[in-house]
């Protein structure tokens, strides 16, 4: 390795980079068995007659000063000059898995220092580009990239669409001519369009393919794009997406990237899951204790906004009996809500509500075995509150004008001073005043004319979120909080860095969780999704599902149940009781195992499932979405095991499975499996496979295998 040109290693990816003159990307892909700096001399491009007589690098920094007709990665002026940086590198500092590029232009007098990190077990490659003003006159920065360079063979995009209730729905276009490009302007990673993207060859699939995962770790506004030249070289850049004036760089002032966290797999989306999932265990998602995730009942679907304190003790006794560990509370028990309509932003208890206090819920609560959790959504206020009334200026708003509500409810100028220590203080007083190790962190709301002072702020509302969460995570280590934004608006690596769940949808129907679940699978492990059992008759959709289906649906995730176990019958809670316990058997392995999504020919039924780490043992769940598209569901090959081992093939749970002779509907005969458990090898059972039985629509099983 040169200081000109530098590998960075993983167990399975390389990186390869040219330093000087300029930084660029030579080579990201497979694991290289023998690789020497002169290699590269290989990929030297050809100059191309009717274009620029030079060659056109991909740098890090995508300058237009270069002739890069494409997106550029730097974009702003002082005062209409320096528009066009050109960058030349200054200073390498490389190791075999981390370098950092310094890098100037002395005419703009813009530094620009590039970041970038090869996770040496799982090839996960984290990047980050920060600019520097060097001059006394202030820069306007209008974008800053990221930007990556990946095969002309990557020819497909998936990336990933959405709304509340029905977030993480996978899309694909060609990748041929011209570009793709998804944005958020909301404030937020969103609903609609998730922070991430994977390129890949043609026909990228669950288990086969090469492909390329892309995610910013940021909470705010976001642009991520993937482009071909005319020349048929590809690139995909992610951004911070800044609206117009946010961001002023004066003398020696800085701004950074977000992190972008990049995954290459040959083994299809599976390969880039496990790569994720692994990087995220080992070194972003921080848990205060060793315990395992505790299961959930949270209230909010149980009674909404009617509290009354002796109930809610009694719907805790009822939800530790079934086996839950943390119980939280909702949405309701601050001062003046009584409906979605008044009182965010005035956080004291509710004194009529709570007549002695929080202390003998908790205390309750923490007698039954379990911990406490408490909802808030610091960064709103209504309206018809105290605190709008005494501080209208709090707002996150611009002059003159009059923007709508969303939820009834405005969004808090966090870059405010006061208001950033009004909200410290009263979360302070919530936390330090009352045992509460848990909390549900909501935020419902669009930004829409973000304004501080006058200028728009979008970003530096994200980067003051961000800075709260930092102050009461210091001072409140032992809490944990959940990312809840209208259930998956603010999901990305940049608040799981300071979070340890989130909450998937405020959809509890079993069969769009299933989908959305797996959707989210594609980029976090299951213990930080939040996954529960809802109402027999789910109240988002209306639609009804069994105890089975919808205990079998949450059972991969951090599990719960959001309900009034008061009012579930008795079979119901025989069933709650039931996948809860199923959950703590398995939670081990679901929370440390390898997550295999599995390809099927029938797009009707689809398998997930966790082998563990010691490849032993292994559960996978058969969802039977709708009515088959064949007669037969056909064969089910599982990936992930030992060849040479023995394991016994076994149903765990699933819905009564009857013949006709018996008073079924669906099949003669069953698999024999579903008789006995049966002993096969694993070599068997990952290229010939087990046979499926045929399911009624929205239903599912579990299959267990464990090694003999």
């Amino acid at each position: 390795m040169t200081a000109d040109i530098v590998r960075l290693s993983s167990a399975d990816a390389d990186l390869v980079v040219r330093c000087r003159p300029y930084t660029e990307i030579l080579y990201w892909g497979p694991k290289l068995r023998r690789f020497s700096p002169e290699d590269v001399v290989s990929l030297q491009r050809p100059v191309a007659n009717g274009k620029l007589d030079v060659d056109l690098p991909l740098t890090f920094a995508m300058e237009y000063g270069r002739g890069q007709f494409g997106s550029p990665g730097i974009e702003g002026h002082r005062g209409g000059r320096n528009a066009s940086p050109v960058f030349t590198t200054l200073k390498v500092e490389a190791s075999d898995s981390s370098l950092i590029v310094i890098s100037e232009d002395e005419q703009a007098s813009l530094q620009l220092i590039s970041e970038l990190r090869l996770e040496p077990q799982t090839g996960v490659l984290q990047i980050r580009h920060t600019l520097k003003n060097l001059h006394h006159q202030a820069w306007e920065l209008e974008r800053l990239a990221v930007t990556l360079p990946v095969p002309e063979r990557a020819v497909e995009v998936m990336a990933f669409h959405g709304r509340w209730l029905r977030e993480f729905q996978p899309h694909r276009v060609k990748l041929e001519h011209g570009g793709f490009i998804q944005e958020s302007r909301r404030g937020r990673s969103s609903h609609e369009y998730f922070p991430a993207f994977v390129v890949g060859e043609a026909g990228f699939s669950e288990q086969h393919g090469t492909v390329w995962g892309v995610h910013l770790g940021w909470s705010g506004n976001h642009r991520l794009r993937a482009d071909v030249k005319t020349d048929g070289r590809r690139v995909v850049q992610a951004e911070a997406l800044y609206l117009p004036g946010e961001i002023s760089l004066g003398e020696g002032e800085t701004c950074s990237t977000p992190w972008v966290y990049a995954a290459f797999s040959q083994n299809g989306l599976n390969g880039m899951s496990q790569a994720y999932h692994t990087y995220l265990r080992q070194s972003l998602i921080r848990f205060s204790g060793s315990q395992a995730r505790p299961v959930h009942l949270n209230t909010w679907e149980g009674i909404y906004f009617d509290h009354d304190p002796a109930y809610i003790m009694q719907m805790a006794s009822k939800a530790a009996e079934i086996g839950v560990e943390r119980f939280i509370i909702d949405d309701g028990w601050f001062r003046g809500r009584n409906h979605d309509q008044a009182g965010l932003g005035d956080w004291y208890l509710d004194e009529e509500k709570y007549p002695q206090g929080l202390m003998p819920v908790i205390e309750h609560v923490h007698a039954l075995g379990m911990s406490f959790g408490i909802w808030v959504e610091p960064e709103m206020i209504n309206p018809d509150s105290d605190l709008f009334r005494a501080h209208p200026d709090w707002v996150l708003q611009l002059p003159g004008y009059q923007q709508p509500t969303g939820r009834y409810q405005y969004v808090l100028d966090l870059s405010h001073p006061e208001v950033f220590d009004y909200l410290l203080e009263r979360l302070s007083w919530l936390l330090s005043e009352h045992p509460v190790e848990y909390v549900k962190w909501d935020m419902n709301r669009e930004l829409v004319q973000p304004g501080h002072e006058g200028k728009l702020s979008a970003d530096a509302q994200t980067h003051q979120f961000y800075r709260l969460l930092d102050e009461l995570n210091w001072r409140f280590p032992h809490v944990e909080i959940e990312s809840c934004a209208s259930g998956g608006g603010r999901i990305d690596y940049g608040v799981l860095a300071r979070t340890q769940r989130f909450w998937v949808s405020d959809n509890n129907d079993a069969l769009e969780r299933q989908a959305i679940q797996r959707g989210m699978s594609y980029f976090f492990p299951p213990e930080v999704m939040g996954q529960h059992i809802g109402h027999r008759r789910c109240h988002a959709t209306q639609r009804q599902h069994s105890i089975g289906f919808r205990g079998l649906t949450a059972l991969f995730g951090h599990m719960g149940i959001e309900l009034d176990p008061i009012q579930s019958d008795d079979e119901e809670l025989e069933g709650y009781r039931h996948y809860i316990k199923l959950h703590k058997a398995l939670r081990p392995l679901l929370h440390s195992g390898t997550t295999w999504r599995l390809d099927m020919p029938d797009n009707t039924v689809q398998i997930s499932g966790v082998v563990s780490q010691d490849q032993t043992c292994a559960v996978f769940l058969m969802a039977q979405l709708q009515m088959l598209n064949y007669s037969l569901a056909g064969n089910v090959r599982f990936p992930g095991l030992l060849p040479d081992t023995q394991y016994q093939v076994s149903l765990l749970d699933g819905p009564e499975i009857k013949t006709v002779r018996e008073g079924g509907g669906a099949m003669r005969e069953l698999p024999s499996w579903l008789r006995q458990p049966i002993v096969v090898s694993g070599d068997w059972l990952m290229q010939a496979g087990l046979a499926l039985p045929v399911l009624m629509p929205e239903s599912a099983l579990l299959i267990n295998i464990i090694k003999v």
